[in-house]
């Protein structure tokens, strides 16, 4: 059993969403709405439905079928704006919805060149709303090690806890083995957090770790505290918290 909140979120919830949402493809706003739901689809995060009358229709393409899903059937449509195209992107919901999603769009996330929440730019998926992800400053001990050697140990970690992730400790630079470190082409992102700056594998004894530590030079606001800092994934490597060796978790999420 993991030692941190679980994600909870029935399958098929569906919620009004209170903020702004926009989306744009090639320049052009695909959609503008206060009037959007979530859906839940899996229990770790919701998509957004959107009124098809925030949607600019004219950039929508009519495929000509349907398909179906258990929130009701959906015709399906591609998006072409300033000459950019996305196929099959998105599904208008009749009338045999679920209650409320009713001439709802559902775009694709990834079709999008940029979704926003608010002003605030957001990544990867819909912020869920009953998930919290906190950073806080401790003098926890933690120490990080791989196949016996030291990666980092420090005394002032930042931790971050998300509901649903297990805990995630940052550490200075300056409490860092960087002479283990090989910085990596890789970079992610996250609803939350934002968009990592830098990735690291890390060598031991001749062999390279791909992609085991990351970074967030630029984080959201409510993440401040991790800007600058290095995180390891607590499943590729070995974490000791105040002299206690703890179990690898099986999730991989920055």
């Amino acid at each position: 059993m993991p030692d941190y909140p679980k994600a909870i979120t029935p399958v098929d919830r569906i919620e009004p969403v209170p903020r702004r949402i926009r989306a744009f493809l090639a320049g052009e706003p695909v959609l503008d709405t206060t009037r959007a739901r979530y859906v839940w689809e899996m229990p770790f995060y919701p998509q957004y439905y959107v009124p098809a009358a925030d949607v600019n229709r004219a950039l929508l393409i009519d495929e000509q079928r349907t398909e179906d899903s258990r929130r009701g059937a959906a015709r399906v449509f591609g998006l072409l704006a300033a000459g950019t195209s996305r196929d099959s992107c998105a599904r208008w919901f009749g009338d045999d919805a679920l209650p409320g999603l009713a001439d709802t769009i559902r775009f694709d996330w990834a079709a999008m060149d940029g979704w926003f929440e608010e002003d605030e730019e957001v990544f990867v998926h819909p912020r869920n709303p009953y998930a919290r992800v906190d950073a806080l400053r401790s003098t926890r001990s933690v120490r990080v090690e791989l196949d016996g050697a030291v990666l980092a140990e420090s005394t002032s970690p930042v931790l971050v806890f998300e509901t649903g992730l297990p805990t995630r400790y940052y550490l200075n630079r300056t409490d860092v083995n960087f002479g283990h470190l090989v910085p990596s082409e890789t970079r992610t992102s996250c609803p939350y957090k934002g968009r990592t700056s830098d990735y690291w594998s890390v060598r031991v004894d001749g062999t390279v770790h791909p992609d085991l530590a990351w970074s967030y030079a630029f984080p959201t606001g409510a993440l401040l505290p991790i800007a600058g800092l290095v995180a390891f994934y607590n499943e590729k490597v070995d974490l000791i918290v105040d002299g206690e060796r703890l179990s690898r978790p099986k999730t991989h999420f920055s």
